[in-house]
Parts: structure tokens; C-alpha cells; sequence
């Protein structure tokens, strides 16, 4: 992808839009525009360009719903949650920068403004769950507002929020005629900025409790739930569907086998710890804890990966408490529970997806794996280079199995 950013974090963040640009997310002058802003700044600098836009397309939204002119505002207030929500990645981590949950406030205020315009307006959702409730939204269908449609569950991964669920899922899924559903679980979005909840491992939990909102939905096909995960998410959503029978057919992008085994690599490659001693991170010696951490901490991006985002998503404090606690989060035992139909993709070019062969190999039900190569743009992370590409054989694959023939 064209480099926009100077700095090596501020250009895998800053442009995550660009694949928001054929669903009215953001437009690659803007984009451009806030790199050029930023220049060789900081990541206060990066913060102030995004959240200035952000205010700008705000305000440009304010006006033309003052006009009138509600399809216009919509849009923008749309564009300006995707702006507001690309500003604060960089800050990530415990304890929370208020100037993330300043921004974080100000997208999820302009998602629900523009969400609820329209002739057909989206439906905000409470998730009842374990004493609380998850906050989420239906997206109708396009062109089958007020009709019974098949559902698309969406499910995040480790940083993304609904905003980015919606332009990077939803708007092409509604497009295509299935009604959405968005929602932060544990550990995601307003779940963990605004109230501190962590993530957690059996995903199963949480979907058995969005399946039970979903039937409840008027307009929603029971016998058509497809569940949906991206990044993480491909290993929450096919833990979730391992456990809630009610899932009619699963996608993870990528297949994701587990959070423990890439570090469990770079233990045994890089550090030497034999094999059967890196069988458990969470209780490897010390002194490789300390070797680990001090080449984690070292590097910008590993810092941020599992420093800052680790271990504020997971709850910990250190890097034998991320460790162990990434032990959990693995499909060892739960891949052969799939019965439903399940797409496996794998982008040529994302480290996170080079265990999504053996994944596929390991699911008993029926199954495909569709990969994507960087010679059609699409061979990075969540194939965000040429993301309405993945989107187009997707929902083929699922309106194929949900037997649509659209």
C-alpha cells in the first residue's frame, strides 16, 4: 500500500480508512490530507489531525441536518465516526488516556446521529449478559428494510470498534440484502474503554446471549444466522460457533487457531526454550520472561501489540500474566464442535493467518478455505488493501449456502 504516514504505527492505523472508501467511510484525499497534517508529529499530532477532521465532517453534518438535507447529514456523520475512531489507537493502554475516551465518545455520538437517519433507520440494541448489557445495533437490510432477512452477526477483534465493523462489513453486507448485527463484547470498544470489562476466552458465552437477542428480532430468518469474525475475531467467532448450535454458517478472516502459539514460536525460535518447556508460556523461567519483555518493549510496534493493547484488553499487568492468559484462547478441543458450514480465509501476507491451513484442516464439518494474494491487493491483514474484494466472495460463499443465488 502507497505510504501516506511517516511514522511506521501512524501508517499501519492511519490507513485502515482506505479500506472504508467504497462504503462512504473516508475518501483517499482525506486521508491524505490528515498524513500531510500530521508530517513527522508525534502521536499527539496523529490524535489532533484525525480528531480535527473528525469535528470538521461533524460539523459539516450539524449544518446540513439544519438544512434539511438528512441523507447528507447522514453520510457525514458516518464519515465523521470513522475519523473520530481512527485518532486514538496509537494511545492505547492502561491507564486510559482521556483523550481516547474523548474521542471514543464523540464517534460513538456521530455513529448513532447518522445511524438514526434515514427513511430506515438502524435499531440500537441492550445485549442483556451477565448482569449487564452489551451495547449494539440492527442494521437493516437494503432494498428489505421492513422484511424477514438473513442475518449477519459481526464480531471484533482486539482494537475495532462497530464503527469499523460497519464500514468494513456492514454496509456491504446490507447492500447485498442481510440484515446485520453489531455489537462490542468483552474487552471491545465501550466494553472496555468506558467500563473496564476484559476479554475473555469462551466466546461461546457471549454469541449464546447475541443469538438470543437475534431471535427475538421480528425481522430476522432464525434458520439463517451466519456469524462473522475479523482479525480476532477469527478465532472469537468460530469459538462462539463451537458452542451455540444455532449458527447456521461461520466465516473467520482469518482462521485464527490461537493467540498463544505465535509467541510459543518466537520462544523456541528466537529465545531457545525446547519445545516441551514452551508448552505452557504462562510458566516459562523467568529469565526468558525478562528476555521477552525487554525485546517486546523494544520495538515500537510489539510494544504497542502487546504491551499497551495486550495487556489493557486481557486485564494484566505483565507479560507472564498476557502469556498465561493467552494460553486460553485456543480451538484445541472446541474445532471439531463446528458442525456448521465454516469459510476459512487466509491473505497471503498476514503473519496472523499462517496458522489458518492447519485450522481448516482440523474442522470435520463442512468447510472452505479462500485465500487472497498480494497480487490483487488483498494479501495484507483482514485484506484491508482490496477489502471489497473479500467482501464480494464472501457473500457469495454465504448466500451459496443459505442457497440465495443472488
Amino acid at each position: 500500500m502507497t505510504t501516506l504516514f511517516h511514522d511506521e504505527l501512524h501508517q499501519e492505523f492511519g490507513t485502515w480508512p482506505v479500506a472504508y472508501i467504497p462504503y462512504g467511510g473516508a475518501d483517499f484525499g482525506e486521508i491524505a490530507a490528515v498524513a500531510e497534517a500530521i508530517g513527522d508529529g508525534d502521536d499527539g499530532a496523529y490524535y489532533d489531525a484525525w480528531t480535527a477532521a473528525g469535528d470538521r465532517l461533524r460539523k459539516e453534518a450539524d449544518a446540513a441536518l439544519a438544512r434539511g438535507r438528512t441523507a447528507s447529514a447522514r453520510a457525514l456523520y458516518l464519515r465523521a465516526s470513522a475519523f473520530y475512531g481512527a485518532s486514538f489507537h496509537p494511545i492505547y493502554g492502561a491507564p486510559v488516556d482521556p483523550r481516547l475516551i474523548a474521542a471514543f465518545h464523540k464517534e460513538t455520538l456521530a455513529l448513532d446521529k447518522g445511524l438514526s437517519l434515514g427513511p430506515h433507520p438502524a435499531t440500537p440494541l441492550a445485549i442483556p449478559f451477565s448482569g449487564t448489557s452489551l451495547p449494539g445495533w440492527f442494521i437493516p437490510a437494503e432494498g428489505f428494510p421492513t422484511k424477514v432477512r438473513p442475518l449477519i452477526i459481526f464480531t471484533n477483534g482486539y482494537d475495532g470498534t462497530i464503527t469499523d465493523m460497519y464500514f468494513a462489513s456492514a454496509v456491504a453486507a446490507s447492500r447485498r440484502g442481510y440484515h446485520s448485527l453489531l455489537f462490542d463484547g468483552p474487552g471491545q470498544g465501550a466494553m472496555l474503554y468506558e467500563r473496564g470489562v476484559p476479554l475473555r476466552p469462551d466466546w461461546e458465552v457471549v454469541i449464546k446471549a447475541v443469538v438470543d437477542v437475534a431471535e427475538t428480532l421480528p425481522l430476522v430468518d432464525p434458520a439463517r444466522i451466519a456469524l462473522n469474525g475479523w482479525s480476532l475475531g477469527g478465532y472469537l467467532a468460530p469459538r462462539g460457533a463451537s458452542g451455540e448450535p444455532r449458527i447456521a454458517a461461520l466465516i473467520a478472516d482469518p482462521g485464527t487457531w490461537s493467540i498463544a502459539d505465535g509467541f510459543r514460536d518466537v520462544a523456541v525460535r528466537m529465545f531457545g526454550v525446547p519445545p516441551d518447556a514452551a508448552a505452557d508460556l504462562g510458566a516459562l523461567d523467568q529469565a526468558v520472561i525478562g528476555r521477552m519483555d525487554e525485546f517486546i518493549r523494544s520495538h515500537r510496534a510489539l510494544n504497542w501489540k502487546v504491551v499497551q493493547r495486550g495487556f489493557w484488553v486481557h486485564g494484566v499487568s505483565d507479560l507472564r500474566a498476557y502469556l498465561a492468559s493467552a494460553e486460553l484462547f485456543t480451538m484445541r478441543g472446541r474445532a471439531d464442535r463446528i458442525a456448521c458450514p465454516t469459510l476459512i480465509t487466509q491473505a497471503e501476507n498476514d503473519s496472523l493467518s499462517a496458522g489458518a491451513g492447519a485450522f481448516f484442516d482440523a474442522l470435520t464439518g463442512p468447510k472452505t478455505l479462500m485465500r487472497f494474494a498480494a497480487a490483487e491487493g488483498a494479501g495484507g491483514h483482514c485484506e484491508m488493501g482490496n477489502r471489497s474484494l473479500l467482501n464480494l466472495r464472501v457473500l457469495d460463499w454465504l448466500d451459496e449456502k443459505f442457497e440465495r443465488g443472488r
